[in-house]
């Protein structure tokens, strides 16, 4: 089998938390608290709560679903049913150099599993940053295949990895662990975003539970082939991976820190162009119908975001002129304005119609170590303005403040806790290394539960 895997899931096993350097075991609590947040909120859709409805009956044992209720059931299911939530609502983070969305796949499969093995905090961080780190280290080696989206794939490998940690495995049985998730890896295509299809997030949410059962699977004696992780990324469900570099730097270079969060709720590609609107509204204060044109030209994948009328909530976050629309009449482009409502808006329908989309060539040539978007905002009277920008705020070079991601979760849980219930919850993950287990964590979300809300 190949040496670079071994050697990786050896780090896995061996790395405690206390070998985690400080600045990034503080950026590691301000993801999964960022994950939580998404998470929570994304167990308010519809079809989230629906399917929630159909499989949960009371147990009164298990883990935790992170939803209104917080109903107990089988971890593998808690597992995949927080995995979907938090795919559901697009405010997840991701990898920035790569393409991958680690946390979301890989935090609710440990907070199922952790929950059921009594795990410490202390515990829990660990397998969660090693985890990211083996989700971006296979990540920069990955080619996807093209129309692939990324859930499902590398992520559910270190899903694995970070389950198997959890458990207690060491370096043999998380490389076991791991050419075992091989045969579940998915191909999901990139097309069900476009189209509103929200089968797209079951795809994310199979990561979770796949963390919950390769682990167990490599325990109760299942096999692997030895070559199982080079040949399924390279030549099944990828179109190539070398493991050259992915070992390189371990215990010194964290992929969690080079990652992005979001403020705006859309596809995280269409946020430079976002990014470089907010600024030229800031500049001119138009009204919406004082627009005449808004003309953006950004990289291929981007682009091809252009479709003027989204056929439903999921599809609207992969509309670039919807995104843009909607950051105009409602003065930005969050969670709370990009909701249901907009698509109806009839202010924000006729402006959709008034948004060009194109592609630069010398843009695309630049990704994926730059994303670049540049806008210009054409208004009635003759007025003008252009921005543009190299990639969008939010990553590790233009990074949000600690304060702006603490209030993305505070709206985020606010979705289901009461004010109080968020900020305590914030403040625990801030000491959650001391947790003796995870019900310092559900305790709290049960006693703050905003019964006003439906």
């Amino acid at each position: 089998m190949g040496r670079e895997i071994e050697e990786l899931a050896q780090f896995v096993a061996a790395t405690r938390w206390q070998d985690v350097p400080p600045p990034v075991q503080h950026h590691t609590k301000l993801v999964l608290l960022d994950t939580l947040g998404v998470m929570l909120a994304g167990s308010e859709r519809p079809e989230v709560r629906g399917l929630r409805d159909r499989l949960v009956s009371p147990c009164g044992r298990g883990a935790t679903v992170y939803a209104r209720g917080w109903p107990l059931c089988d971890p593998r299911l808690a597992a995949l049913l927080n995995g979907i939530a938090g795919r559901a609502i697009e405010l997840c983070e991701g990898l920035r150099l790569a393409s991958g969305q680690a946390a979301v796949q890989i935090l609710p499969g440990l907070l199922a599993l952790g929950e059921h093995l009594g795990s410490s905090g202390r515990e829990l961080l660990a397998a969660f940053v090693l985890g990211y780190d083996v989700a971006a280290r296979l990540a920069e080696g990955f080619t996807p295949r093209e129309p692939a989206h990324q859930n499902g794939q590398v992520s559910l490998l270190a899903a694995a990895a970070a389950g198997a940690r959890l458990y207690g495995l060491d370096g043999a049985g998380i490389s076991r662990a791991m050419r075992i998730a091989t045969v579940l890896l998915l191909t999901p295509s990139y097309r069900n975003a476009i189209a509103g299809a929200t089968a797209l997030n079951v795809a994310g949410g199979a990561s979770g539970l796949v963390a919950t059962l390769a682990p167990e699977l490599a325990l109760a004696g299942f096999t692997a082939q030895e070559e199982a992780i080079e040949e399924a990324l390279g030549q099944l469900v990828g179109a190539g991976f070398t493991a050259a570099g992915l070992t390189e730097a371990l215990g010194r270079r964290w992929g969690i820190t080079r990652n992005y969060f979001r403020l705006h709720a859309c596809c995280n590609p269409i946020h430079p162009a976002l990014d470089c609107l907010a600024e030229i509204l800031a500049e001119l204060r138009p009204q919406p119908g004082e627009i005449a044109r808004i003309e953006i030209a950004t990289y291929r994948f981007a682009a091809l975001m252009n479709n003027p009328d989204p056929p439903n909530y999921f599809a609207a976050k992969y509309s670039l002129p919807h995104a843009a629309a909607t950051m105009v009449v409602r003065g930005h482009a969050g969670f709370a304005a990009l909701d249901d409502s907009a698509l109806s808006d009839p202010a924000i329908a006729a402006l959709r119609r008034r948004v060009e989309v194109v592609e630069d060539a010398a843009m695309s040539a630049l990704v994926p170590r730059l994303r670049p978007a540049r806008v210009t905002v054409r208004l009635g009277d003759g007025r003008q303005s252009t921005r543009s920008r190299d990639s969008h705020r939010g990553d590790f070079e233009h990074p949000f403040t600690a304060a702006e991601l603490r209030a993305k979760f505070r709206e985020l849980a606010g979705t289901v806790l009461t004010g109080e219930g968020a900020a305590a919850v914030a403040e625990a993950i801030d000491h959650s290394e001391e947790w003796p287990n995870l019900a310092v964590l559900t305790a709290l979300l049960r006693r703050h539960e905003n019964a006003e809300k439906p």
